[in-house]
């Protein structure tokens, strides 16, 4: 297939969230602090909201949870934004029944990864992909990270799969940039970075935006970033994009998942976050107190 894209599609937005799933003080789902948090991340310049993703802690929240979560965040930001539901688990059926429930609740697409742990080869993995793409009512969003499913989406697996027609696009943690560019120049998929390091990398060769999870503590920065490069302005695009560095890497290449910093820094600033469920854990005072410092550096003026 040769991709015919003349310009960048956008099936779910341009700034997507990997919104953190808030809970009580207790443990349980904070709906209330999902509305909440929501709200203020659309306010700020997300046009798609992920949830249930990596950073959302799906490994940890239950079916019903995951449901609940779509439905309450839709409830919140009405159609001002995509909601993207992460349905992904190493069982087809499972994840079939997820994407289902997500599209009944009120999802716009579901987000999903890779079978993991069972390392199926390539034939299984798009085996997977379209048995869920075929069961489902919404678009699919397949999820490359193989840093933690142990199992990549070859590129050349993606250019199949980008004929089915519910499989519209692709959340890039590959940290394979010759290959993201060999399915963009093959097929129609919209790509989204799913590495905040690479937003504007990706945008540079075709990207339909992103899907960041360091837009929970800095939305309108992570936009910023997308604004200036699509209104021409590559030299404001990396001046954002570099500013933000050091936050990024204290977030995300500092040895603490994403979620840990993200609630790290929500915490601080007032916004609903809550404790992050075992067997993660909290960060400690030195990594938020470093956290901190960063943000403000980016945030100062």
């Amino acid at each position: 297939m040769t991709s015919t894209r003349t310009t960048t599609r956008r099936p779910f937005g341009r700034t997507l969230c990997a919104m953190i799933t808030p809970f009580t003080e207790a443990g349980d789902l904070d709906l209330d602090g999902a509305r909440e948090l929501a709200a203020w991340l659309v306010a700020e310049g997300c046009d798609g909201l992920v949830l249930s993703g990596t950073t959302g802690e799906s490994p940890t929240t239950t079916d019903t949870e995951k449901a609940e979560l779509v439905a309450a965040v839709r409830d919140a930001v009405g159609d001002r934004a995509s909601l993207v539901a992460g349905v992904g688990t190493a069982d087809t059926r499972h994840t079939v029944e997820l994407a289902l429930a997500a599209g009944k609740a009120g999802a716009d697409g579901v987000l999903v990864v890779a079978p993991y742990y069972s390392k199926p080869p390539q034939e299984a993995v798009e085996a997977h992909f379209r048995a869920v793409a075929d069961a489902s009512g919404v678009p699919v969003m397949l999820y490359d990270i193989p840093g933690r499913t142990g199992t990549r989406i070859e590129p050349e697996t993606m250019i199949r799969l980008a004929g089915h027609p519910r499989i519209v696009a692709v959340k890039d943690c590959s940290y394979d940039f010759l290959g993201t560019q060999k399915v963009l120049a093959h097929t129609d998929l919209a790509y989204y970075a799913g590495c905040d390091e690479h937003v504007l990398a990706l945008s540079a060769v075709g990207a339909a935006g992103c899907v960041s999870t360091v837009a929970n503590a800095v939305p309108g920065h992570i936009t910023a970033i997308l604004d200036a490069f699509d209104a021409g302005d590559t030299v404001g695009a990396t001046e954002r994009q570099l500013r933000a560095t050091p936050l990024i890497e204290a977030m995300m290449g500092a040895g603490l998942p994403g979620t840990v910093t993200a609630k790290a820094l929500l915490a601080r600033l007032g916004r609903p976050a809550g404790p992050v469920r075992a067997p993660l854990l909290p960060a400690g005072r030195e990594a938020a107190d470093g956290l901190w410092a960063r943000y403000e550096a980016l945030t100062a003026g």
